[in-house]
């Protein structure tokens, strides 16, 4: 029997990252004392005001269909949520709930892109793009994000980057993998090649509320961006809510005309338990939210200081999100390598790097999803690695 060629491209090196981390998984599952840094995947519990918010609309038989573009009262509120973040102002008709930011990210591509299309990513990206894009029949322009440059954007590589059939641009801030949140210069860079170009500007901000060494920037606040700026954001990092896939898409509102259609074909709404939680989450008491913030902070902080001690690794410094960049190239050992020693050996699981892009290889992507003693664990398992194989 014959698939579609579209399958041909739902895969790539971004799937086959993940191997690593399910080598970890199974050995956790055996029993064995395994250190899991290759997910994003909160190690808080959600607060207890947003799961009893859950409760009560499951108590009141809140599990029939919901409104297909989400809830109106919390549209309104991810629109006031949205405008505190970007300091974009928008209504309730610019948001449509979907099911976690990675399913906002892939339905957003399919409105935006077609076949022969072309989106500019920096690079290194987060590893389902290549498919995610694929998938609209869409070419990825890569722009290098270079480590000597602390994995910042350079405008001169974005300009050189564009193409005749340029439809977008898409920015990951604060970023995933590299820790990076981008600068206003950065930023209104983007802004204004998108402007003169008629391009659009799609942001990935799940770690918006996460920004440790600097105020996150959002294009879509920015003069004149309005019309083309697309922003998908969650509740899955900032809330710790990533088993609830809940997130929404923020857009111009014949754009979201179009995504609710889609969504109608796809998931029919989101349950509205899932969408009273995020209400609560919005809206209510942020203190469990601010505590994440700040360990996700000193997590990141520990971990830089501590791998460069080693004279066999470069650590960057994160800048926000739950994930730190490590460069094993001084070491003489390649990533996959290290990456294999760190698990076989110390029983700590990291994604590979290259799998981000070309500019992440000799790299490891570390998660912030422990606490600090765990992390020191951590830190001294890879330290220990890098002295045992280190050639550099």
């Amino acid at each position: 029997m014959q698939f579609s060629s579209r399958v041909e491209r739902l895969g790539g090196k971004g799937a086959a990252a993940w191997n690593i981390h399910f080598r970890g998984v199974a050995a956790l599952r055996a029993g064995e004392e395994v250190i899991l840094l290759s997910v994003g995947d909160p190690d808080f519990d959600v607060a207890p005001n947003i799961a009893n918010a859950l409760k009560a609309s499951l108590d009141a038989g809140d599990t029939h269909y919901a409104d297909i573009a989400g809830n109106p009262e919390l549209r309104a509120s991810v629109a006031r949520y949205h405008e505190s973040l970007t300091g974009q102002k928008v209504g309730p008709e610019n948001v449509l709930i979907v099911a976690g930011a990675q399913s906002g990210m892939f339905a957003s591509a399919q409105v935006l892109l077609g076949p022969g299309d072309a989106v500019i990513v920096p690079s290194p990206r987060y590893v389902t793009y290549e498919a995610l894009f694929g998938a609209a029949g869409a070419e990825i322009i890569d722009v290098p994000l270079r480590p000597e440059n602390g994995f910042h954007l350079d405008p001169a590589d974005l300009a050189a980057a564009l193409r005749p059939n340029a439809r977008g641009i898409v920015l990951t801030t604060p970023n995933n993998p590299t820790g990076t949140v981008m600068r206003r210069d950065e930023v209104e860079a983007v802004a204004e090649i998108a402007r003169r170009h008629d391009l659009w500007v799609l942001t990935d901000e799940v770690y918006a509320r996460l920004a440790h060494e600097g105020p996150h920037i959002s294009p879509a606040g920015l003069p004149g961006m309005a019309e083309r700026a697309v922003t998908v954001c969650s509740l899955s990092k900032s809330h710790a809510m990533t088993g609830f896939r809940i997130g929404w898409v923020v857009g111009p509102v014949n754009f979201i005309e179009h995504l609710t259609r889609l969504v109608l074909c796809m998931v029919y709404g989101s349950p509205p338990f899932i969408q009273a939680a995020a209400i609560e989450a919005i809206e209510g008491d942020q203190s469990a939210q601010e505590t994440m913030a700040a360990a996700y902070k000193a997590r990141g902080r520990l971990v830089f200081e501590r791998l460069n001690q080693s004279p066999h690794l470069k650590c960057h410094r994160p800048e926000g999100g739950m994930f730190v960049m490590v460069d094993v190239r001084p070491s003489g050992v390649s990533a996959e390598e290290f990456s294999e020693h760190l698990f076989v050996e110390e029983k700590v699981t990291a994604l590979v790097g290259d799998a981000f892009g070309p500019e992440a290889a000799g790299h490891l992507r570390l998660s912030m999803t422990y606490d600090l003693p765990v992390l020191e664990e951590a830190c001294r398992r890879i330290l220990k690695v890098a002295e045992r194989h280190g050639r550099g």
